[in-house]
């Protein structure tokens, strides 16, 4: 009986122990970080525009630089464990409380294949 039991919880732990590595993905969950920043609020702002309007139509920057007070970055990222699916940065460069200019790096969107199919019918 104890020989059974011993056999019973050695099994019982060196499954536990390799269950985590026979599933890996089972845990990962999709993370997002930072701003969502689309074309639609980008088309929105205008060289000239002070702080407070861009804050209202992107948001509050994810990093302010506390060396140079005139630029703000938007960052987005959407990760699941190593794997990123997508990232985006926006660069916002002022100068006297008045927007500059901007530098974007975001992903290209893809094209909806069924909105093209109905036009069309």
């Amino acid at each position: 009986m104890r020989t059974q039991l011993k056999i019973f919880f050695a099994f019982l732990i060196s499954f536990s122990l390799l269950s985590c590595s026979i599933f890996p993905n089972v845990f990962k969950l999709v993370i997002n970080q930072g701003n969502l920043v689309d074309q639609k609020m980008l088309k929105k702002l205008e060289v000239g525009m002070t702080e407070s309007q861009v804050k209202y139509v992107l948001g509050t920057p994810l990093i302010s630089d506390t060396f140079n007070k005139n630029r703000w970055d938007y960052y987005t990222s959407v990760r699941q464990g190593d794997m990123v699916y997508s990232e985006s940065k926006v660069t916002l460069y002022f100068s006297e409380g008045k927007l500059l200019f901007w530098v974007e790096d975001l992903p290209k969107e893809p094209k909806n294949l069924n909105s093209n199919s109905k036009e069309n019918s």
